[in-house]
């Protein structure tokens, strides 16, 4: 079973944090911030606007995006986790 998102939102596959300082001092797991890197894994069809139309979202299937820290929601589906966010939470794409 595959998930879609509808409309303006974006599955996002969280990519992990670093695990090492810059010090080389390895963190311990609940030492480790929540990531706010991630990559697209499935887009919604767009924006709805009000004249009826749907503007196409800026974020494409494989695009590596920033996002606040505490942006969308969480799920897990086939044992792994994901985050369902809206396009305006996501505050750059990564080149």
């Amino acid at each position: 079973m595959a998930i879609k998102p509808l409309g303006e939102r974006i599955l996002v596959k969280p990519l992990e944090s670093e695990e090492k300082t810059p010090g080389g001092i390895i963190l311990p797991e609940m030492a480790k911030e929540k990531p706010q890197k991630g990559e697209a894994i499935a887009v919604g069809s767009g924006k709805l606007l009000e004249d009826g139309t749907i503007k196409a979202l800026e974020v494409k299937v494989g695009d590596k995006i920033l996002y606040g820290k505490y942006s969308g929601s969480e799920i897990s589906h086939d044992g792994k986790d994901y985050l369902i966010l809206k396009e305006e939470e996501v505050l750059a794409i990564l080149k």
